[in-house]
């Protein structure tokens, strides 16, 4: 029984895995797409009555959410997939990449809005329906806030960039949607034609210092960056344990998706057979794993005093070669 309870344990705290896990990003991913689409309709309704330009960007950025939840539905799907005989790492990259995607939807909707604002700055029109655009902006985040509360209870228990991505696009809405209400109160009510246009460049600005701060951290998976310094230095903390690695050196480390991979070398006695160094390696690395779940271990072993520098052809040829 203490077995199946340690699994409850451990799924109760922290990240749900595998099915599990792939479920639930793509049902997040699904909650997003629905409620775009509802939205879509609503916005390009109220656009047309109001004829006001932060409502207009507030349609363009529904849009975009649109498809920028497909992209991460697709994205997730693809990334929960197991590895196969063509991706022997996984997919784990599908998820970073769909991140990525998501950065120049968000950038070409910052863009847009920004572009159309000063427009609007420049021409100076009115707009019009002030209650209903209001309307629609609050139904509007009624809706975000029920999106964004159920995204938070995902990511907490996936830790999916793809889907975090998403929920900080959703967060961006809802400022949209509270801007195109001051917009419009103080377009209409309170004669101030420039506001509309002013709010709009503020979101624009908003827009693209979030998706530059998540194109970040995408690229790290994608560029497979070294784990960060204390990873590093707790991995190598446990490395110590085991007399075996005393010769440990060129530790290679990185991170895809929820997977950590790490390869290094050691030095072995000369005289080890081989039969007998890959029965130690094999155990220290099944120990390694238990301490490190969810990571890949490979070991590359080097007779001792070998420098993986050192040629093995006859001095002779090397020197012709240079």
């Amino acid at each position: 029984m203490s077995g199946l309870h340690h699994h409850h344990h451990g799924h109760g705290h922290g990240h749900a895995h595998g099915d599990e896990r792939a479920s639930l990003t793509a049902r997040a991913a699904m909650a997003s797409i629905a409620m775009a689409l509802l939205l879509i309709g609503l916005k390009a309704w109220a656009a047309l009555q109001t004829s006001s330009m932060a409502m207009l960007g507030s349609l363009a950025d529904s849009g975009l959410d649109l498809l920028a939840s497909i992209v991460v539905l697709a994205g997730v799907r693809i990334a929960a997939m197991p590895a196969d005989t063509d991706h022997r790492f996984g997919h784990g990259k599908a998820e970073a990449l769909a991140a990525m995607a998501q950065v120049v939807l968000i950038t070409l909707s910052a863009l847009f809005i920004g572009y159309r604002s000063i427009e609007r700055l420049v021409g100076g029109a009115q707009t019009q329906d002030a209650e209903l655009g209001i309307g629609v902006s609050l139904v509007a985040i009624l809706f975000t806030f029920a999106l964004i509360s159920y995204q938070r209870y995902v990511v907490r228990r996936t830790g999916s960039v793809a889907i975090s991505t998403d929920r900080l696009h959703y967060a961006s809405d809802l400022l949209l949607n509270l801007s195109v209400i001051a917009a419009l109160a103080l377009d209409q009510y309170a004669g101030f034609t420039g506001a509309d246009a002013v709010f709009g460049l503020l979101i624009a600005a908003w827009l693209l210092y979030g998706a530059w701060s998540s194109s970040s951290h995408a690229l790290d998976q994608l560029m497979d960056r070294e784990w960060p310094e204390d990873q590093r230095a707790r991995f190598l903390a446990a490395c110590a344990d085991y007399p075996e690695l005393a010769g440990l050196h060129d530790l290679r480390t990185r991170t895809s998706r929820t997977v950590n991979f790490a390869q290094f070398h050691v030095w072995v006695p000369g005289d080890w057979t081989v039969a007998m160094a890959h029965e130690r390696m094999d155990r220290i690395e099944e120990d390694l794993r238990k301490r490190f779940p969810a990571t890949e271990i490979l070991i590359h072993l080097d007779p001792e005093g070998h420098t993986d520098r050192e040629t093995m052809l006859p001095p002779e040829i090397t020197e012709k070669a240079q």
